[in-house]
């Protein structure tokens, strides 16, 4: 009988409850005072994803960072608050930007996809204009914010694999939600680039798990979004510095799976583009950890089929390496010769564009344990039947510091080359390789003359000699047949 007394008894309303039940009137009397019932709607629904915006913050952040924040209407304008409310309102209206919307049918729009990339607009304008604060609460708001929107699976890819070349000629795949892609991506840069952020609070939020999947995000088909991408890694890597060796091992194994397992990522361009900023910024001497990064991630590169989508980034990070350390050139000019394609005549002409930059900023000291191996492919390339490639290596002669090199070394250099020249004399069909070749052949005698004609001699020598050892085969092979026409077959002892 008492406990049922008791349960009549009015209950004492709890704290939440009541923020709850005041924002809802406020935002009813508000909307009431526009446009009548289609914004009373509005904003009781804005009301109820606000309650439940509360207590999914209130379930992924602590609630000790939530204390002392005051409950805004998150539909306000910042015009409409005071200053002292306005923060509270900011963190708001991150909390409302929270609900992902969906855009996979281009002819479905509601009232609340406007309402939330018009709050993303006043959000980026408020930070824009300096009058946020981002102090705990507003870190966490908007870190979360930018988790939910940003971070996603991309489906997979149907695209077939196809040969080099044809990557490049593919359109690019334009994300259909990139209206409020671009501002979230807007806010987070200008969150980055706060002066007044506090980079020891904003580290326990912007922290590995949030690199690591902003990292996951640069395999995006949308190139803008990977130029977005690309700018806010740089600002992290400069404003977190705590964060620098976890972004150069991550960005390193993503290169390795890239190269060793999937040959498949959209943006290993921007990723290289990145550390061709950070390598620049490294101190001398160079750590082992660097050198390994070149030697493991940026070397193996050149092997993959589809180089020439990153082959201008990969070049810049590797002459950028050899800039700081020139004895690392002897090294990657192993490298370029390990994986020069030997079918591929547009990777070729890379490979030899790449090999002048470095060949630029080497030593006399490193190329002399290198240049009777490079040479020999350079003669083979000075024979390619494709004439680009032969002409490409032609022009290397054009560059002073690599005919200087070769002018302090042509006892060694020119009894490799000399004889892929005359052969292109004889036999190469294109006249401009022609033209070339006989300015190589003047260019040498002017430098040496005696030399040449040592190279001529020994040249003929050697052909007489192959001429002889020809020769020589063929009469051995006449004797072999001769031989066997005159030997009867021998009688098969078994009855056939």
């Amino acid at each position: 009988m008492l406990k049922q007394i008791l349960i009549k008894l009015p209950r004492k309303l709890q704290k939440s409850d009541l923020l709850d039940s005041s924002g809802s009137d406020s935002g009813n009397h508000t909307s009431n005072s526009g446009n009548g019932v289609q914004c009373t709607n509005i904003g009781n629904s804005i009301s109820s994803r606000l309650s439940v915006v509360k207590r999914v913050s209130s379930a992924v952040f602590p609630a000790s960072i939530m204390v002392g924040v005051e409950a805004v209407e998150p539909y306000l304008s910042f015009t409409d608050v005071s200053i002292l409310q306005k923060q509270s309102l900011f963190i708001s209206k991150l909390n409302l930007c929270c609900e992902v919307s969906d855009f996979s049918d281009p002819d479905k729009t509601s009232a609340e996809q406007d309402l939330k990339h018009q709050t993303l607009i006043e959000l980026v304008d408020f930070v824009s204009t300096g009058s946020a604060k981002f102090n705990e609460p507003a870190i966490a708001a908007m870190c979360k914010m930018c988790a939910v929107n940003l971070f996603r699976v991309f489906p997979p890819k149907y695209r077939s694999n196809s040969i080099s070349g044809e990557v490049e000629d593919e359109e690019p795949m334009f994300d259909p939600s990139w209206s409020n892609l671009q501002l979230v991506y807007d806010l987070l840069l200008g969150f980055i680039t706060y002066s007044s952020l506090d980079a020891k609070v904003a580290k326990k939020y912007v922290d590995h798990s949030f690199i690591s999947r902003l990292l996951d995000l640069f395999d995006s088909e949308d190139p803008r979004e990977r130029d977005c991408l690309k700018t806010i890694l740089h600002r992290i890597y400069a404003k977190l510095m705590v964060h620098r060796p976890f972004v150069r091992k991550a960005v390193s194994n993503i290169m390795y799976r890239f190269v060793f397992e999937t040959e498949r990522h959209n943006g290993i361009a921007e990723l290289l583009e990145i550390f061709g900023s950070i390598i620049s910024g490294f101190a001398v001497p160079l750590k082992e950890e660097h050198k390994m990064f070149l030697w493991k991630s940026l070397i193996p590169l050149h092997k993959l089929k589809l180089v020439g989508v990153y082959h201008q980034q990969l070049t810049f990070c590797v002459v950028q390496f050899i800039d700081k350390d020139p004895n690392l050139a002897d090294s990657v000019i192993k490298g370029l010769l390990k994986y020069w394609p030997v079918t591929n005549s547009q990777k070729e002409l890379m490979f030899i564009s790449e090999l002048e930059e470095v060949l630029e900023m080497t030593s006399m000291a490193e190329f002399l344990k290198i240049m009777v191996p490079l040479f020999r492919r350079i003669a083979f390339c000075l024979n390619s039947s494709h004439y680009q490639v032969a002409e490409r290596t032609h022009l290397l002669w054009n560059n002073e510091h690599i005919l200087n090199l070769v002018t302090h070394n042509r006892q060694v250099i020119f009894p490799l080359i000399f004889p892929a020249l005359e052969r292109n004399s004889e036999n190469h069909w294109n006249q401009a390789v022609l033209n070339l070749t006989q300015s190589i052949k003047k260019m040498l005698c002017e430098m040496d003359e005696e030399l040449v004609l040592a190279c001529r001699q020994k040249m003929e020598e050697e052909n007489s000699q192959s001429s002889e050892a020809t020769e020589k085969r063929k009469l051995i092979w006449e004797r072999l047949e001769t031989a066997a026409n005159v030997i009867p077959p021998a009688a098969c002892p078994v009855a056939c």
